[in-house]
């Protein structure tokens, strides 16, 4: 996971996203590229600013802007101080960290999986809001639909990071036959947090005998001892992970996710999606 993307819009969210972005490129050696997605008034979108490299000057604007031009050059001008200085934070944070710039006008999901395209990202670390935050760019269908989309791994944070601090990891699953297939992806997350405890959870119906057995199983099947099971008896999947963490004081959260329906109801995408935006631990998501 050594290049990253961050999403902002300059919120206290995205900032906190920023910073957990540092926090793990300094841990891989890797890169962060920061992504602001323009709203420019409804005109034609040819030539209007760069879409790598940021905002071009407004000399380079067409003319078909009219009367909103200046409001144009403002706006591009102000996004363009506002990574400046996010850019000068990070020298000082993470020296070591090369931080590049973007901006695009399209919708945020598309701009997003534009970019881990065309620049091979391996993990876009999203800002969240809390339940009662108005409404703005980092909204929770927002990240849903990029927890829903994005072919690489995604990390949803909703308070300041400390990610260094990560002292327990909790991995939830229900440990059946497609959860082998998490297995590389959890030994990513171990890699980047060798000192963590691991935790693997069972949202159980009642049957927590079974439950065992199959966590033990996993365990024993992929050498990821030590780790510990967890067994949880709740009337929701997403509510049983959430008291989980709460409970072992979790740092981190990792949730496998499948969008075919086909899968076990644990594999849906609801499920993470839903616990990246209510839980206030980070979550990371990945497909299967």
């Amino acid at each position: 996971m050594k290049n990253i993307l961050v999403p902002t819009d300059f919120s206290a969210e995205a900032h906190h996203a920023f910073r957990a972005a540092l926090q793990l490129a300094r841990r891989t050696g890797g890169t962060v590229t920061l992504l602001h997605v323009l709203a420019l008034p409804d005109q034609p979108r040819t030539a209007n600013f760069s879409t790598f490299g940021g905002p071009v000057s407004g000399s380079e604007l067409p003319n078909s802007y009219g009367i909103d031009r200046i409001f144009v050059i403002k706006l591009l001008e102000a996004t363009h101080q506002r990574m400046q200085q996010l850019l000068a934070e990070a020298a000082e944070l993470a020296p070591g960290v090369p931080v590049h710039d973007l901006t695009d006008q399209v919708s945020v999901d598309e701009a997003v999986l534009k970019v881990i395209e065309r620049q091979q990202i391996d993990l876009v670390v999203l800002g969240t809001q809390h339940h009662d935050a108005l409404e703005r760019f980092f909204a929770s269908s927002n990240t849903e639909q990029l927890v829903r989309l994005a072919p690489c791994p995604v990390l949803a944070v909703k308070q300041a990071p400390d990610l260094d601090a990560v002292h327990d990891i909790l991995f939830a699953s229900d440990f059946s036959a497609e959860a082998d297939q998490a297995v590389q992806g959890l030994q990513q997350v171990r890699q980047l947090f060798p000192q963590a405890r691991l935790h693997l959870l069972h949202v159980t119906d009642g049957n927590a005998n079974q439950a065992r057995q199959q966590i033990d199983s996993f365990i024993s099947r992929h050498q990821l001892a030590p780790a510990e099971a967890v067994l949880m008896e709740a009337s929701s999947v997403s509510g049983g992970i959430e008291d989980a963490a709460r409970k072992l004081g979790a740092g981190l959260i990792v949730l496998p996710t499948h969008a075919r329906s086909a899968f076990s109801r644990f594999f849906q995408g609801s499920i993470a999606e839903k616990v990246a935006t209510q839980s206030t631990q980070p979550v990371l998501t990945f497909h299967l």
